[in-house]
């Protein structure tokens, strides 16, 4: 026993040694080669049955704790990664068998256990105690004050309803509903479930995404599945009214399948009718457009697919609009420089505003150099004719292209609005979250004109499309640091009087606060210095844009560096001093780049809600690095190549493709310390974070299923009522949360069959009955659960 014990240690002494040498050629921490060289001898010493091995390995123990503490302060997670593995040396140590073996069979007897055990007792209580420190955590409370008793919560929605994506097109994710409240939210229990029957198959690709937040219109809800099929609902029960299969079918060239919503269009209100109980056609199964009828419609729900179509489908019975397009169907690759297959579609619900249909879409990421167009294009609502198309590679000229002219093409890859939209009728304008052209890492492909628009928020004027203003967030983006989520439209009140606002989220971690009528910001905006060695085809901007309101965090050190044991947390701290790093904006490199925030972003398409009331935000800003390597075209591996957002991509026609990853251990844990996640709450008139706490737990993340409360990564959006009840899933521990928006405690947690990757919604049901629904479908590139559910909840009877 003793000998065995020696060997493990001297092996864990030896990998130490070798690692830290070489940790320490890279200008690394020295620890790693003390202690390993110091566990080596120990474990020699216990060979020899010398109980100096016992005093030398003490020793040692007593340094590692003060080193970890020196490092990571009274925190857990740091301390159990650099004393978990030689605290459980130091306890088979003390162990009675152990203590008989080495009584038994060194000449010294006992001789240094009893302070080992000591030891090892002290540094258990000591460690374990940390667990109860609050690290990580700024507690804070919103003021009961309410700043606006009668702002502008967008166009007009019955209370029981939820029109669009974030309810109306303010996108605040507000509802006015007061049922549920901070008081009796722990009395929600589930009402019903059902399962849509859409399921990933063999043949779908990685980024298989269940992440629709469904429309209530009358007493029906609206929602599309990952293979874009849409439902209709009962809102009472759940049971399927109506469905329509689009038979979008596979294809594995395409990014992502998902679907995020649908739209409606009320048409003309004089004439507009939504069925009506006794009106609604019994369930039935799948349709597709073959088996469908078509008809006039006087209210149309609108579904973007995959396979780059939109159609208009009446909301009453699921059946084609004739008045829309093509008997109700619109090919979106009209007037497209480049078609390939699953190059481009649309993952979010089309913008409806002012008789139009507004229609952005996904363009590949860093799949080749000439792609589609990123062009946002203004339909009639009506008859789907294309009244404006407004194209970054082209801003000016927005008068319609002729749909039937092949020789007139739209510009290539040129940035594209792959998030939500919203827009301010009263005001003119469309509020377009932009990304950048691709190849994302390779800025030297883009136009001025695609410089000015990419990564930012544009305002398109609804009638003519022509850009009124436009604020960037990142210049020269080499990052994939696109704006990810829906502007929340919202009034602000300040020193100069109540301003027409808007709030948008970024992945590096900035909320920016602006005049939504002029882009003027509100929250003032500063700028930053910035590392500008890049590739010699390319460059970098000097300076970057930062927010006055901000979860960026913290630049990354070696001492932030993690791992599920102190090994692969050396091996983590060797990668970070390998790999290339300056901060925020590092640019790409062929050495390889971390990348933090990581281009999953600290917000991305959950964005955040507002309470326009009280003129606060609740987010979920997260915390991952990610690896950025540009790797020479000769190199590149086209066999496993173009299989996702993550991974080696292979910018066909460029010099250089690109592989992104997360920054994780060998373990596959991340290489940097948690939390990874939090909730948070700020004020928008001044930019000061109220509160921010860890959120989630690691029972999904781990074969235990222990649910330790560490602040783990998710992706997802949150809703709030006027009650004061914040609602979200978004973490990976499949929970639905119910948070109290006043001090960000929870209130309540429903444990959903699958991962909760959707931002919920509320309602009123045919009873005057307040529902909280939630889709449950799992998120495929972050690993949780999938599955095809529906859940509802209610407060018990």
């Amino acid at each position: 026993m003793i000998a065995f014990s020696a060997v493990l240690l001297l092996l864990f002494g030896l990998i130490l040694a070798v690692g830290g040498a070489y940790l320490v050629w890279l200008g690394g921490s020295g620890y790693y080669l003390i202690a390993g060289l110091a566990f080596a001898l120990s474990a020699v010493y216990l060979l020899q049955k010398r109980s100096r091995g016992l005093t030398l390995f003490a020793i040692t123990l007593v340094a590692t704790y003060a080193w970890a503490l020196w490092e990571s302060g009274y925190d857990w997670w740091p301390l159990a990664t650099r004393v978990g593995l030689p605290s459980l040396f130091g306890l088979w140590f003390v162990l009675p068998f152990f203590r008989r073996a080495w009584q038994r069979q060194s000449p010294d007897g006992t001789r240094g256990l009893p302070a080992l055990t000591a030891l090892v007792a002290v540094a258990a209580v000591a460690a374990f105690g940390s667990i109860t420190n609050p690290t990580h955590e700024y507690p804070g409370t919103v003021a009961d004050t309410v700043v606006n008793p009668t702002p502008n919560t967008g166009p007009a929605v019955p209370e029981g309803e939820w029109h669009a994506y974030g309810r109306n097109n303010f996108g605040q994710r507000f509802s006015p509903l007061q049922q549920i409240t901070p008081a009796n939210v722990a009395q929600l229990q589930q009402a019903w479930m059902m399962q849509t029957g859409d399921t990933k198959g063999p043949k779908d690709i990685g980024e298989f995404t269940y992440q629709a937040t469904p429309l209530k219109i009358g007493n029906l809800l609206y929602l599309c599945t990952p293979h874009n099929w849409l439902l209709a609902l009962d809102a009472d029960s759940g049971k399927t009214v109506w469905q329509f299969n689009p038979e979008v079918g596979t294809d594995l060239q395409r990014q992502h399948q998902t679907c995020r919503g649908v739209s409606y269009f009320a048409g003309n209100a004089a004439t507009a009718v939504v069925a009506t109980a006794s009106e609604r056609p019994a369930p039935q199964a799948a349709t597709t457009p073959a088996t469908v009828a078509s008809t006039t419609c006087h209210e149309q729900i609108f579904l973007p697919t995959s396979d780059a179509k939109l159609y208009a489908l009446d909301p009453k019975d699921g059946h084609l609009c004739s008045n829309f397009a093509n008997n109700g169907v619109l090919d979106l690759m009209h007037n497209m420089p480049y078609t390939q297959s699953g190059y481009y579609y649309s993952t979010s619900p089309p913008l409806v505003a002012a008789g139009k249909v507004i229609v952005a879409g996904a363009v590949n990421d860093n799949y080749a150099l000439n792609e589609p167009s990123g062009v946002i294009r203004a339909y009639d609502a009506v008859t789907g004719q294309l009244l404006w198309n407004w194209d970054a590679g082209h801003p000016e000229s927005t008068a319609p292209l002729d749909v039937n002219d092949p020789n007139q093409k739209y510009a290539v890859s040129s940035p594209n609005s792959w998030s939500i939209a919203s827009a301010d009728e009263a005001l003119g304008l469309a509020y377009f979250p932009m990304g950048n052209r691709t190849p994302d890492q390779l800025g030297m492909y883009r136009s001025p004109a695609e410089e000015k628009y990419s990564s930012s928020v544009v305002a398109l004027d609804l009638q003519t499309g022509q850009a009124r203003w436009v604020q960037q967030f990142v210049h020269h983006d080499l990052w994939d640091m696109d704006t990810p989520a829906q502007p929340s439209l919202l009034d602000i009140t300040t020193a100069q009087g109540v301003q027409p606002a808007l709030a948008v989220p970024t992945k590096q971690g900035d909320v920016y606060v602006l005049n939504r009528a002029s882009g003027e910001p509100i929250v003032p905006i500063g700028q930053v210095n910035v590392d500008t060695q890049t590739i010699p085809e390319d460059h970098a901007s000097p300076v970057q844009p930062v927010s006055g309101l901000s979860f960026n965090p913290a630049p990354l050190t070696e001492k932030d560096m993690w791992g599920a044991s102190l090994v692969d947390q050396m091996l983590c701290r060797i990668e970070f001093k390998k790999l290339r790093y300056e901060g925020r904006y590092t640019p790409p490199s062929l050495q390889g780049t971390i990348v933090y925030p990581g281009n999953f972003g600290v917000f991305n398409w959950g964005g955040i809600a507002v309470d326009p009331h009280k003129e606060v935000m609740f987010g979920m800003p997260l915390h991952l690095a990610f690896v950025s390597k540009l790797i020479p075209q000769a190199a590149v591996d086209q066999s496993s190549a173009n299989t996702g957002e993550h991974g080696v991509s292979t910018n066909e026609g460029a010099p250089y493709g690109v592989s992104l990853t997360p920054f994780l251990s060998p373990l596959g844990v991340p290489c940097q310390q948690p939390p990874w996640g939090n909730i948070a709450t700020a004020d928008l008139r001044s930019g000061k974070v109220i509160y921010q706490h860890k959120n989630g737990t690691i029972k999904d993340m781990t074969p235990l299923g222990i649910p330790i409360k560490m602040g783990v990564p998710g992706i997802g959006g949150p809703m709030i009522t006027a009650s004061g009840v914040v609602f979200m899933g978004a973490a990976v521990d499949n929970y639905l949360r119910a948070y109290d928006l006043k001090t960000g405690e929870v209130l309540w947690q429903g444990r959903l069959p699958a991962g909760g990757q959707a931002t919920p919604m509320t309602y009123l049901n045919s009873q005057g009955e307040q529902m909280v629904l939630i889709v449950a479908g799992g998120h495929g590139s972050v690993g949780t659960k999938l599955g095809d559910y529906v859940v509802a909840y209610k407060l018990a009877p």
